[in-house]
């Protein structure tokens, strides 16, 4: 009896020394793992790549491992829904991305606004013959009766097409999708070329910085009133990684400082596709700002 009890002693602490063994491992990759955060970016969306570069350098000088996933804003809605981006901070309210939140509202965390002057625009040059979205449809054939967009799938072209185009009567322009940058470079050629030019755009953008345009005024409010841009996380985020959410909950921008770092990245006049040492040499200039988000 015994040695029956001495055996089963010695192997009830074996398979315990085990199971530790297996604890302090699989405690070892959890602890590496919680330090691993993904970030999900809109394509052409410059602000939301913008803050996105901020809290990447900003979060791995706090030892934390981050990589920048590039999607269109709906499969970014989805990747952060289904846990495979941790956060995104380019979500638009109440009407840019309502859907979507609403879509995936019971997998995703709003952690509330960063900025509160986002605004969807239609922009023309500024010595186009036109004032109003009232105006355009009269004028299209001065604009070779193309109105240009951007992404199929952004909210801005939804809203384009559902409520701006139908209300102002333009279906008889040809309203072109493709990208930001697509957009972008048929506004930098029309402008350059001294012609009339009409695209759809939103604040805070660098273009106003960039080039001689204004907005169309909108006096049916297809485009809404300003929005806020909103900072929204995976569910579980927060259990996971509960200094970080603090830090993006408590995240605030005005749109004076965004402009100073989408300017310094967009307006370099060079192909630029990795701003890592823009945003650094922007951190270190802008260093007591940048320390007050995580203190």
């Amino acid at each position: 009896m015994n040695k029956r009890h001495l055996l089963s002693t010695l192997a009830l602490g074996s398979a315990a020394a085990l199971a530790l063994t297996g604890c302090a491992g699989s405690t070892g990759d959890d602890a590496a793992a919680s330090k691993e955060i993904t970030i999900g970016v809109f394509n052409g969306w410059p602000e939301g790549e913008a803050v996105s570069y901020l809290w990447k350098l900003i979060l791995e000088d706090e030892g934390y491992d981050v990589d920048l996933e590039y999607a269109d804003a709906g499969p970014v809605f989805q990747g952060v829904a289904g846990g495979d981006y941790d956060v995104a901070l380019d979500g638009w309210l109440p009407m840019t991305h309502a859907a979507y939140f609403e879509q995936f509202g019971d997998d995703i965390v709003d952690l509330g606004s960063w900025n509160d002057d986002a605004k969807l625009t239609v922009a023309v040059n500024a010595d186009a013959p036109v004032e109003s979205l009232s105006d355009l449809a009269a004028a299209a054939d001065q604009f070779d009766n193309r109105l240009i967009g951007i992404e199929p799938g952004a909210g801005l072209t939804a809203a384009t097409q559902d409520e701006v185009i139908p209300t102002y009567g333009l279906d008889g322009m040809d309203f072109v999708t493709s990208s930001t940058p697509a957009m972008l470079a048929e506004l930098d050629s029309k402008l350059a070329a001294g012609e009339n030019v009409a695209v759809t755009l939103w604040r805070p953008h660098w273009a106003y910085d960039a080039y001689d345009i204004k907005d169309l005024a909108d006096p049916e409010g297809t485009l809404g009133d300003a929005e806020s841009i909103h900072t929204f996380t995976r569910t579980g985020f927060e259990t996971d990684h509960p200094e970080v959410n603090e830090w993006l909950a408590e995240f605030r921008m005005d749109s004076e400082v965004l402009f100073s770092l989408e300017n310094v990245m967009y307006n370099t006049g060079e192909d630029v596709t990795d701003y890592t040492d823009i945003v650094r040499q922007w951190m270190t200039e802008n260093q007591e700002w940048v320390d007050s988000l995580t203190a």
